[in-house]
């Protein structure tokens, strides 16, 4: 499994731990991944997915799952959030019908 957010895109960072003898190794920066599930209220269930935290508040911030896909381009979403929001636009679009 790729340690990438699919919202905000944060991955592996590389740099370097640096001693006081100023030794230098190699390290890795992970982004804080937490496996979370989102409250869809047009699906009437949750999604399942491995967000950072710093997705979730922005998620948070739009209102919610639905508003935030319903909201963002689908140039800017992977192909697993793209054929959920066709789901949540398909349950939107059903329920004011």
């Amino acid at each position: 499994m790729a340690r990438r957010c699919p919202v905000s895109g944060k991955g592996v960072l590389v740099g370097m731990n640096v001693s006081h003898a100023h030794n230098r190794t190699k390290r890795r920066f992970l982004p804080n991944l937490q496996p979370t599930s989102l409250l869809s209220e047009s699906l009437g269930g949750s999604v399942r997915l491995r967000l950072t935290t710093n997705a979730v508040r922005t998620i948070e911030k739009r209102g919610g799952l639905d508003a935030y896909l319903l909201s963002t381009a689908n140039a800017k979403l992977p192909a697993d959030l793209v054929k959920i929001k066709r789901q949540v636009a398909k349950a939107v679009e059903a329920k004011a019908a």
